[in-house]
């Protein structure tokens, strides 16, 4: 991986780190800045191949916990996530949305 591309997703996951507080938005397990990296993923709500330069920004991205990440991939892998899992849900939890996304995406 390019040195290029590691410092965007780094940058992705920092931001969406610090807007959640370093918590997992579904179900409010608490890390710290210090623990985040091992403790929360920042998961891309729409399908990063499926976004202008890979939807690597904060409006695509929600800080999850590994229970709660397994849980919104269920959509990625052709499942029905459980409920509040959908894409659409989780935008709606971070204040963001599908055009939000594409929109910031657009501008990386």
């Amino acid at each position: 991986m390019s040195q290029g591309k590691k410092k965007v997703r780094q940058q992705f996951r920092d931001a969406c780190f610090k807007r959640d507080r370093y918590c997992c938005v579904m179900c409010g397990f608490k890390s710290t800045p210090e623990k985040c990296e091992n403790e929360l993923d920042a998961h891309h709500i729409q399908n990063r191949d499926l976004m202008p330069n890979g939807g690597y920004v904060k409006e695509n991205g929600i800080s999850l916990c590994a229970e709660c990440h397994i849980k919104a991939e269920e959509f990625h892998n052709g499942r029905e996530p459980p409920t509040g899992f959908s894409p659409w849900e989780l935008f709606i939890k971070i204040g963001s949305s599908l055009e939000k996304a594409t929109a910031a995406s657009q501008r990386l």
